[in-house]
């Protein structure tokens, strides 16, 4: 027995005889024998805690019998929806490269640490926490980093629309309403017109669960982490009612000094079955937190000196701690999910979501603050100075500000999916989007001062900033996405084949209400249309092997800023549309013991948005920036026996700038070429920010019968330092960028279920580095971060 989605197979489901008490349980690879039955007609009865009971017919005729295997489905309410529209990959019929991170192994090896980082056992990805602070972890998929990944919750797309960057504190609550993640490398299996180059993370939140239920969580870990969880669900009611709730608290010091945090979560699901034509299913959530950073990196000896939880961006006021660096943000999401079974071929998915984000980091401004002699901000000195200078009419000399980012976000996504033969199913659909980014700094803490002065409002000259108030800039951006998709998919016996083709018009407009006088302050909306086109095919040899091919080419709009040039209303009338062609081919493996898959891919990137400011009023377009990211991914799974599982992944990739560019063009504001025109020697370079070559091994052994332990050893090497290939402007300083030193990571895990009264209960330990290993993770042009040391967590959660 396996599930229907993951195709994972589903150890203890049990499978009876209808009618006897004649019954066998799934071993650890979903197998079941049932010996002693006579010659007969049976029906037999498939069962598993959390998914819908089958029944299967079967005719015993002779001595054996071996039917294919049983597919289980979730029995959460509108999950298997919720699926179509996320466009969820399925096991040997889906021809990508696909990972899954399942609700056990996160609640398993969560701990303290982020979505990114649950998923480092994958091929391809090379995630860090970067300067340590809660959220600011990143993820990169086969050398792109997260403006290039599209990450799907719901299916509900979330890149921001400006960008295409994905800021993992809006979500860092979350962790205990996902069901599922799934890694689609590569194109993935998303219809809709999404950036994925490097591929796609789907996250699925849990729905409502069809059982009346809930669990409560309390867990510690070092530097004073804490998180408290609540989760209760009504289960389906009889009058097609059904209600999830779901809420967490989390704080802590945090490792790196000056990062304290506080974080919330909340989730709730509303579902109602209407009849089995129609349901509906209202989802809402969000991850409300605030916390300090390290923004600033430095060198090795700073960390050999003070130590790898250094910071230099805090201090004290008043004896308390005060972040010059920190982030702040909400974004809650809500969508209203319509299912419409149209007959028994056609059915229709629609959601309709909002989403409101409210935030920013926080920074200094004014004249440069005084430091300590550890070199952490003398908030207090600051303070006294500014006091001082209050009589003087000029204001504060340094405050702390706010750069903020709101938006708002509304969509539409649905999908029609008909079955047109037994062989042949088609769809098509709509993603429809409004988005509006405000954009703008504030003050918020004087320090001392009675106020701060302002000049960057030519509608309001040297206006006297109060906290709260807007300085330095004021703009939003407009984005408009319109998009089509259509897919057709054909299966017969062993194969199964598709091709898929959107289309979709970007429209960017900017609105700056400092720099411009009312009537001047909206530019025209500028339109990109893109397309992709891509298809491919899965066989399966037998019931061991599967071969599978996929390819595809699409185009992608340049990113906001790209189009408008110097943070201007500037128009930049040469942005290209860029220009992404991808073919992999694979290998899959399955046996009672051994699961074991085999990828090579080669994606070609051509004219890469990059732009170069020359000065605050000329700019060149670096049209014609190419790069290749190829490489092999091997990633098993082995089951020696029941109680033992081995996993691992080797991952070797090649990621490289293909071209030098020649001759570039300088312009002005008023597009009129002036100066020497730009040479750019990039050609053979290795991309930076990301390890090229990583490593994984795990495994999880069943020590007694609820016990387990387990680890994950990982491996990063050919990481080179970060640099902007803007730089490397003369043939001299064509010189490939240092790598950062190579390292292993080991984390270890434990859990323990058993039975408290009637309550399952479940303990829960980690030790993430557990060897407490010093290294550098990420490297940028002004300096390097190192990884966290030791840390641990231990919780509890009960089941009622």
């Amino acid at each position: 027995m396996i599930d229907k989605e993951s195709g994972e197979a589903l150890i203890g489901a049990t499978v009876t005889i209808q009618g006897t008490s004649i019954g066998a349980v799934a071993d650890v690879e979903g197998n079941y024998v049932l010996n002693n039955l006579d010659y007969g007609t049976y029906t037999l009865l498939f069962n598993f805690v959390g998914y819908t009971e089958q029944t299967k017919t079967i005719e015993l005729n002779s001595s054996s019998l071996t039917i294919d295997p049983v597919e289980l489905k979730s029995s959460s309410v509108g999950l298997e929806e919720v699926m179509v529209l996320a466009s969820v990959a399925e096991d040997r019929k889906t021809p990508v490269a696909v990972s899954v991170v399942k609700k056990d192994v996160i609640m398993e090896r969560a701990s303290n640490q982020e979505f990114p980082e649950l998923l480092k056992a994958t091929p391809g990805v090379y995630a860090t926490k970067q300067g340590g602070g809660y959220g600011d972890s990143r993820i990169s998929l086969r050398g792109f980093n997260s403006e290039n990944v599209a990450v799907l919750i719901n299916g509900v797309p979330v890149n921001d629309m400006e960008s295409g960057q994905v800021y993992w504190s809006n979500w860092a609550g979350l962790t205990e309403v996902t069901s599922l993640m799934q890694v689609q490398r590569g194109l993935g299996a998303s219809k809709v017109a999404v950036p994925s180059i490097g591929g796609t993370i789907n996250i699925l939140t849990q729905s409502t669960d069809s059982q009346k239920g809930g669990s409560v969580y309390y867990g510690i870990g070092n530097d004073n982490y804490q998180k408290a969880s609540v989760y209760v669900s009504t289960g389906l009611l009889e009058n097609g009612w059904a209600v999830s709730l779901s809420g967490s608290k989390t704080t802590g010091d945090g490792y790196v000094n000056g990062t304290e945090f506080e974080g919330y979560s909340y989730f709730f699901n509303v579902s109602k079955v209407i009849n089995d034509k129609h349901s509906l299913s209202l989802t809402g959530f969000g991850a409300p937190q605030r916390h300090g950073q390290r923004q600033t990196s430095h060198d090795l000896a700073t960390y050999k000196d003070k130590g790898i939880k250094y910071n230099s961006d805090w201090g004290y006021l008043d004896g308390q701690v005060l972040h010059a660096e920190d982030n702040f943000y909400h974004k809650p999401q809500f969508s209203l999910n319509h299912y419409w079974t149209i007959n028994s071929t056609t059915d229709l998915s629609t959601a309709v979501y909002v989403s409101t984000g409210t935030g920013g980091g926080g920074g200094t401004a004014g004249a440069s603050m005084a430091k300590t002699s550890d070199g952490l901000y003398d908030f207090e000195a600051v303070r006294d100075a500014n006091v001082e200078n209050n009589a003087t009419g000029t204001g504060a000399l340094s405050y702390l500000r706010a750069s903020r980012n709101d938006h708002r976000w509304y969509g539409v996504l649905s999908t029609l999916n008909n079955q047109l033969t037994s062989n042949l199913t088609v769809q098509g659909g709509i993603d429809l989007r409004y988005y509006k980014g405000i954009h703008f700094s504030e003050v918020t803490n004087l320090l001392g001062a009675d106020y701060a002065l302002d000049d960057n409002d030519i509608n309001n000259p040297n206006r006297r900033l109060g906290v709260g108030d807007k300085r330095d800039y004021y703009n939003d951006g407009i984005v408009l996405w319109e998009g089509v998709f259509a897919q057709a998919e054909y299966s017969l016996d062993k194969l199964t084949a598709f091709a898929s083709g959107a289309v979709s018009n970007t429209s960017y407009q900017r609105i700056d209400y400092f720099q411009y006088a009312p009537g001047d302050q909206e530019t025209s909306f500028q339109n990109f249309l893109g397309y992709q086109i891509k298809g491919g095919a899965n066989y399966n040899l037998n019931k061991n092997h599967n071969v599978f091919l996929n390819g595809g080419y699409f185009t992608k709009a340049p990113v906001f800023d790209a189009v408008f040039q110097d943070f201007k209303n500037v128009i930049n009338e040469d942005a290209e549309m860029q220009k992404i062609v991808s073919v992999e081919v694979g290998y899959g493996y399955r046996s009672q013991k051994l699961s074991a898959n085999l990828n090579v891919y080669w994606t070609n990137w051509r004219d890469r948005t990059l732009i170069e400011s020359v000065s605050d009023t000329t700019f060149a377009n670096l049209q014609g920036v190419n790069a290749i990211h190829q490489g092999i991914e091997l990633d098993f799974s082995y089951k020696p026996f029941s109680r033992l599982t081995l996993t691992g992944m080797v991952s070797l990739g090649d990621w490289t700038w293909e071209n030098d560019l020649k001759d570039i063009v300088i312009y002005d504001e008023d597009r009129n070429p002036v100066g020497d025109p730009l040479n750019l020697y990039i050609s053979g370079l290795k991309v930076g920010n990301a390890a090229q070559t990583t490593a994984a091994i795990g495994a999880r052994f069943e020590i007694l019968k609820g016990f387990t332990v387990g680890g994950l050893l990982n491996y990063y090497g050919d990481n080179y330092a970060d640099y902007d290939p803007n730089d490397i402007q003369d043939i001299s300083s064509k010189v490939q960028s240092p790598t950062v030193p190579e390292y292993f990571n080991l984390d270890l895990n434990t859990n323990y279920t058993f039975s408290m009264g009637n309550l399952e209960t479940v303990l829960y330990g980690n030790v993430n580095n557990a060897l407490d290993a010093e290294y550098i993770t990420d490297w940028t042009g002004y300096g390097i971060y190192m990884g966290t040391g030791r840390q641990w967590t231990i919780g509890m959660r009960v089941n009622f």
